[in-house]
């Protein structure tokens, strides 16, 4: 049986009738704020306290957008007889937006978590030379960081933390055992 010309073109303007009839769901920004998911990638923030200065963030990133500057400083023995330590001192941490994709990889490869996504998205910028932001711009959005989802209550312990249990465990009951006394008795 052969399509019924024009068919299509009816079938085309019946969609285009039934939505020039619904109600517009355009939301007026800026006046009225958009609902954000609560995990939403806006921006990345900086906890300068737990960088190390390791540069995994700066070497992994795809576009080179990271900047990081540090010094090494000596630090004194923490006990006499002890020896001098040395310890990398951040002095710059900048990300350039300008050439950053978000694709997450700096924030995935930090092993000591100070990189985190923000919700932050109006950081937009006049001049393209000022999307480079610095660490006091990066620490100022760790603050609008969502905490972490809560654990599950019925998911197993973590084996990290098992392990670290059952030691502990094991310790407390060797230390509580009485001590068995030494030498023989005469």
């Amino acid at each position: 049986m052969a399509p019924i010309p024009g068919s299509g073109l009816a079938k085309g303007l019946a969609v285009t009738l039934r939505t020039m009839t619904r109600k517009s769901v355009t939301e007026q920004y800026p006046d009225a704020q958009p609902e954000l998911p609560p995990r939403t990638r806006g921006v990345i923030g900086l906890f300068e306290e737990n960088c190390t200065v390791c540069m995994l963030c700066a070497r992994e990133c795809p576009d080179w957008c990271i900047y990081i500057d540090s010094h090494k400083e000596t630090v004194p023995p923490a006990a006499p007889g002890g020896r001098e330590r040395s310890r990398n001192v951040l002095d710059r941490f900048a990300i350039d937006f300008s050439l950053c994709m978000y694709c997450g990889i700096c924030i995935e490869v930090c092993p000591f978590d100070a990189l985190f996504w923000s919700p932050e998205f109006e950081y937009a910028e006049t001049d393209i030379r000022e999307l480079t932001h610095e660490r006091d711009k990066l620490r100022e959005w760790m603050w609008t960081v969502p905490a972490p989802p809560a654990l599950d209550p019925a998911a197993e312990e973590p084996k990290e933390i098992a392990a670290a249990r059952k030691t502990a465990e094991k310790l407390a009951a060797a230390q509580a055992e009485p001590a068995e006394p030494q030498g023989g008795e005469s």
